[in-house]
């Protein structure tokens, strides 16, 4: 795999700051039942990292008594991790809202059918997978049968009250490009993907959020290799928005990975540029109680304009409407 750090670390990105700390987005683990061509984690059924049950009591510890209000699971695919029911349940106990950024297809896997229930139950908001709403383009960027599993697994979240009108549960969709080029405006994407995906599946869902594909890990490596890089970078440097750097998740995010050192961004994370406080060359979840970070400068890098082309992007979907 091409490493593409070193296209990306010489930067003139803008410089920001961080804002008041709301969510821990907690890297559970590289393991995944898929290997997507667009995934920015390099994650896989062949993967072996995993966070410990003492790193998600730590975690738990220092969400518990900050201004953290929500838990926002990823891996890999997060409900592979052996503690994963416990570490949800925990955080509900605690008052704390849960996301779970779930591929749908793993709750097919054999030993987790009883998932989707748990979620339920735990009125855990479902961030779920969808790069397109067309079978081809699907399985095509995720693997053959990848979209009408997704789909089952969709019909069971359904019936469950995920994404039903007046219902509490909510299950968003995330649109991937199938390459290099920015996502289309999210809102009317947003309403082509429920008219055919209630036309033709009788599926239904809240909102759409659509991401734009980093060129780092395995999409990185794909642009490298296809000579397109370049050309990417430059779409994504030249469709900057300066607006959105007031926006972007890492000001109000930090990302944990798998053995509990902290990041300012996921992306950071896969590019092993460590969150920077009091000049520590890394920090752990059990050193952050008692840190001020508001104000702390945020590593940057090129593909930063990731996040901040065309409508923006975060994992909260676009930033301007």
């Amino acid at each position: 795999m091409h490493a593409t750090l070193p296209l990306l670390a010489n930067t003139d990105f803008p410089p920001i700051r961080r804002a008041s700390l709301d969510t821990l987005q907690v890297n559970l683990g590289y393991k995944c039942n898929q290997s997507c061509l667009h995934c920015h984690v390099n994650a896989g059924p062949k993967r072996t990292e995993m966070m410990s049950r003492h790193t998600i009591d730590e975690l738990l510890a220092v969400a518990t008594s900050s201004t953290v209000t929500t838990l926002d699971l990823t891996g890999g695919a997060p409900e592979l991790n052996p503690h994963f029911t416990y570490l949800v349940a925990a955080a509900r106990e605690r008052q704390l809202d849960i996301i779970d950024r779930c591929n749908l297809t793993v709750l097919l896997e054999p030993g987790l059918q009883d998932t989707a229930q748990f979620l339920a139950d735990n009125n855990v908001r479902i961030v779920a997978s969808l790069p397109c709403y067309l079978k081809d383009n699907v399985d095509r960027q995720r693997g053959d049968g990848t979209f009408e599993s997704s789909i089952e697994a969709l019909h069971l979240l359904n019936s469950l009250g995920y994404g039903q009108p007046g219902s509490a549960r909510q299950l968003d969709l995330v649109y991937n490009p199938q390459g290099p080029v920015l996502p289309p405006p999210q809102q009317a994407l947003e309403q082509d993907y429920k008219r055919h995906l209630l036309e033709q599946y009788k599926v239904s869902f809240n909102r759409l959020l659509t991401l734009t594909n980093m060129p780092i890990q395995r999409f990185g490596s794909t642009l490298v290799s296809h000579g397109q890089f370049d050309a990417y970078m430059s779409l994504l440097k030249s469709s900057h928005q300066h607006c959105n750097t007031t926006s972007v998740m890492c000001r109000s995010l930090i990302s944990i990975d798998w053995q509990g050192y902290l990041y300012d961004c996921d992306f950071n994370q896969m590019l092993n540029l460590p969150m920077q406080v009091d000049h520590r060359p890394r920090l752990h979840i059990s050193e952050l109680a008692g840190l001020t970070i508001e104000e702390l400068p945020i590593k940057v890098a090129d593909h930063c304009y990731g996040c901040t082309a065309g409508q923006g992007s975060s994992c909260g979907g676009a930033l301007e409407s």
